[in-house]
């Protein structure tokens, strides 16, 4: 279902991607600093959470200012609270890339705002922690106040995220998290000698089972 979101004096495009049964849960999903929500692995994840009965709502923010992207992400997630077609009693903020960054920065803002408990946790896809050689300057800031459970999907091999400086952080995070490696991924998730929709397939099958473990963690 296609959708345009208010966002200042603009619309943001966006897609709901909806599961047969009704869900209680969402996600929200939007893409780095390059392509826009069609990007494939953003296509794939929304479509798998979908068909195993999560909904998901997946836009396009183009702009490379991080607290511009940041407040699209927020109004989207205002949106989706007020929608009344989906009435949702949480959602989980997910991105790609810059997109992750513009996620934890929302996360971190709301927090400071209001106690209420719609959003659930986040989803970083390829978390972009520094710049390609740039390890001594790490984009660390939201994620060390962020109290929401945190999932991290990232390549073993991604130029922009050194294996060893996350699992820093990580242990540094008040949240509870946990990161999942795509062996020898780079930045793009992609593996030499193997299949995209293989490497697809391994971070949806994670997204989807550590989705399932804190919405029933909540439940009990």
């Amino acid at each position: 279902v296609k959708v345009k979101i208010p966002f200042g004096n603009k619309y943001l495009d966006a897609t709901f991607s909806v599961p047969e049964k009704k869900s209680a849960c969402g996600v929200i999903l939007t893409h780095g600093a390059g392509g826009d929500m069609n990007f494939p692995h953003l296509v794939s994840l929304a479509a798998y959470l979908a068909s195993h009965g999560v909904l998901c709502l997946r836009f396009t923010c183009k702009g490379l200012n991080i607290a511009y992207r940041a407040k699209a992400f927020k109004a989207v997630v205002e949106y989706l609270k007020l929608s009344d077609d989906y009435k949702l009693s949480g959602v989980f903020l997910a991105g790609r890339s810059m997109g992750s960054r513009a996620a934890a920065s929302v996360i971190r803002h709301l927090s400071q705002e209001d106690d209420d408990d719609f959003i659930q946790g986040l989803v970083c896809l390829s978390y972009p922690l520094h710049r390609p050689k740039l390890q001594s300057k790490l984009r660390d800031e939201d994620l060390l106040f962020i109290r929401c459970p945190v999932l991290f999907v990232s390549g073993s091999a991604d130029e922009m995220c050194e294996k060893q400086l996350l699992e820093g952080v990580a242990s540094k995070m008040k949240a509870p998290k946990k990161i999942h490696w795509i062996d020898k991924a780079n930045h793009g998730m992609a593996v030499r000698g193997r299949a995209t929709d293989d490497v697809m397939e391994e971070i949806n099958v994670q997204v989807f089972s550590w989705l399932r473990e804190i919405i029933d963690l909540e439940h009990k």
